[in-house]
């Protein structure tokens, strides 16, 4: 008998063929991922909204779909989290916020609606620092997330309530929102697979500005087959968000990713700039790359003065538009904000027109300088 801590670490590509062919039952695995996260939540806080009784319903509905036999999404069953910055139709979604402490959202994000539509049963919204600024996770409303690794460790950010369940084995799936870094920090920091998506891969109709936009919404799991699995499902055009018109959706996987990497060609950069870089990292990543090697890729060590600045003018970016959008909740809200979202809201508010203008044209210089080098190797 498979107990029910190896079911909550079990991945979500082989748990959708159990449940597809009777082995499993929505209702066992639903009710081990909540009595799972109700244990860890209690040292590691990564729940900022439960959704345990709409959860063993929907597993309910699950398990009699899968007796009538009817036809399964891809995720049919499988419990996942949704980051509490993004709105889930009835649920208080509060960005971290006594700004949103009351808000309910009125109808579900694209990407949310799209996870929920493929069956897998939302359990739990994760926390984000105010507003999803930040690379840890502590919030004025839900307080500090911390590793379950290591409980004196931050699950990175601003995705960390996400990063954390999916470590804790609290569920095989997380859906992240990244704009700077909150998709790949709390992957890195949490030990899990993280993706950024290209703009335009996954609906991101919750940007204010589409043209502009630099945030993304993503996949955070423990396997890469689990992300490939997830990407698939939030993939695919959506009218409102430009970026996406034209982009087909990826095709679900059938099963394991199958692939090699001989003959791929990787260009690798050790340290960006003047960053200091810590010597575990620097050994991890070298063995990494090392292994790439063994297996036959082409490694070639690459420095390239075009990443050199890149925090300068993405701060100049992010900040205005934390000072374009926030500025009025500043005025009404005051010492309720966290400290670091006010300093980033009054730092934006000093930056002129043009000023924002460059920073946006040299994002461009980059993304053209970035795609010459994906001509010259497969990934970077």
């Amino acid at each position: 008998a498979v107990s029910s801590d190896d079911l909550c670490f079990t991945p979500a590509h082989v748990l959708r063929k159990r449940i597809a062919s009777k082995e499993l039952s929505p209702v066992e695995l639903v009710e081990a991922v909540i009595t799972r996260a109700e244990r860890v939540d209690e040292k590691v806080n990564f729940t900022a909204l439960p959704r345990f009784e709409q959860a063993r319903e929907q597993a309910r509905a699950a398990e009699a779909a899968v007796a009538r036999g009817d036809a399964l999404g891809p995720l049919h069953g499988i419990p996942i989290t949704i980051k509490d910055n993004v709105p889930t139709e009835g649920d208080r979604t509060t960005i971290g916020s006594y700004a949103f402490e009351h808000n309910i959202a009125k109808h579900d994000a694209e990407m949310a609606r799209r996870l929920k539509a493929a069956g897998a049963v939302v359990y739990a919204k994760t926390t984000t620092p105010e507003f999803a600024h930040r690379v840890l996770t502590e919030s004025p409303l839900h307080g500090v997330t911390r590793s379950p690794w290591s409980l004196e460790h931050t699950p990175g950010g601003s995705s960390g309530g996400a990063s954390a369940a999916v470590a804790a084995g609290c569920g095989p799936l997380a859906q992240g929102t990244d704009g700077g870094g909150s998709i790949r920090c709390p992957a890195s920091c949490a030990g899990v697979v993280g993706i950024k998506p290209t703009l335009g891969r996954v609906p991101f109709e919750l940007m204010q500005d589409a043209f502009g936009n630099y945030a993304y919404t993503g996949p955070l799991t423990r396997t890469v087959d689990d992300a490939a699995l997830m990407l698939a499902v939030m993939s695919g055009p959506l009218p409102s968000d430009p970026w996406t018109v034209g982009v087909p959706a990826l095709p679900v996987p059938d099963g394991p990713v199958q692939g090699s990497v001989d003959g791929l060609r990787v260009a690798w950069i050790e340290r960006f700039g003047e960053t200091p870089l810590d010597p575990e990292v620097a050994a991890s990543t070298g063995a990494a790359v090392s292994a790439l090697s063994d297996a036959g890729a082409r490694v070639e060590p690459l420095v390239e003065p075009a990443f050199a600045d890149v925090f300068d003018y993405y701060a100049v970016i992010a900040t205005a538009a934390h000072g374009g959008r926030l500025g009025k909740l500043l005025e009404e809200w005051g010492d309720r904000i966290t400290p670091s979202m006010r300093s980033c809201i009054e730092q934006g508010g000093t930056y002129t027109a043009a000023q924002l203008v460059q920073a946006s044209d040299r994002r461009t210089t980059l993304f053209r300088r970035v795609q010459q080098l994906l001509q010259e190797h497969d990934l970077i």
